[in-house]
C-alpha cells in the first residue's frame, strides 16, 4: 500500500514536471547578460526539467528500480498525452522519446552506483541521462532532418552565433542545446542539496516489501 501510494504521488509529480517542461521549453528567456542574448542560448524549460531526474533518483533510492520504470512509465503516458494539448506535436513526440530513454538510463546508472557515495549516483545517473535527453529532445524537436515529424521553427533553425558570443554561427537549437544543457547541470548539481535532505526521510525500503507493498 506504501508503495502504491508514493508510486501514484511521484507520477503526478512526474506527470506535472514533464508537461511544465513542454511548455516552457517554447519559450526563450529574454533578455541579455553580460550583452549576451539569453534567447539564444536558454529555453524556461531547461530550469524545471531537471527535477524529472531527481523524482526518478527518489523513487529508485526509496522503492528500487522497478518501480522507478513504473513511474517513469506513468509520467510518460499522461505527461506526453497532456503535452499534445498544451505544446505542438512535434515538441510532445520529441519530449516523449528523450524523457523515456534519458530516465531509463538514469534508473540503470543510479542502480549500478547505488552502493557508493551517497552522491555518485544521483548525480552521474542524472548528468548521464540528461546528456542523451537533451540531445534527442533538441536533434528531434528542431533539427530539419527530423521535419517529417512537424513544421520546422524558423526562429530555431536560422543561423545565429553560437552561444550568442561566438563568431562561428549554428542554428538557434544548437546554442538552445548547450544553454540548456549547461543550466541543466548546474540545476542538477544544486538537486543534490533536496536529494541529500530527504535521504533520512525517504528511505530504502526492502526490494521484497516494495513489490509487495
Amino acid at each position: 500500500m506504501l508503495s502504491k501510494r508514493f508510486t501514484l504521488v511521484y507520477a503526478l509529480l512526474m506527470a506535472a514536471v514533464v508537461t511544465a517542461s513542454n511548455f516552457l521549453v517554447q519559450f526563450p528567456v529574454t533578455g541579455s547578460l553580460f550583452g549576451i542574448a539569453l534567447g539564444d542560448l536558454l529555453t524556461w524549460g531547461a530550469f524545471s526539467y531537471p527535477v524529472a531526474f531527481l523524482i526518478t533518483d527518489l523513487t529508485n533510492r526509496q522503492f528500487g528500480p522497478s518501480v522507478a520504470r513504473r513511474v517513469v512509465f506513468v509520467g510518460f503516458v499522461v505527461g506526453v498525452a497532456l503535452s499534445f494539448w498544451l505544446s505542438a506535436p512535434r515538441i510532445a513526440i520529441a519530449s516523449g522519446t528523450a524523457f523515456l530513454i534519458g530516465q531509463l538510463l538514469d534508473i540503470s546508472v543510479f542502480n549500478e552506483l547505488r552502493r557508493k557515495s551517497w552522491w555518485k549516483a544521483p548525480l552521474a545517473a542524472s548528468l548521464i541521462g540528461t546528456v542523451l535527453d537533451t540531445i534527442l529532445f533538441f536533434s528531434l524537436a528542431f533539427a530539419p532532418l527530423f521535419a517529417f515529424l512537424g513544421a520546422n521553427d524558423e526562429f530555431a533553425i536560422s543561423a545565429a552565433p553560437v552561444l550568442g558570443v561566438l563568431a562561428l554561427e549554428a542554428p538557434r537549437w544548437v546554442s538552445w542545446a548547450l544553454g540548456d544543457l549547461a543550466v541543466k547541470i548546474i540545476v542538477g548539481v544544486v538537486l543534490l542539496l533536496p536529494y541529500g535532505a530527504l535521504m533520512n526521510v525517504l528511505k530504502p525500503m526492502p526490494q521484497g516489501a516494495a513489490k509487495t507493498a
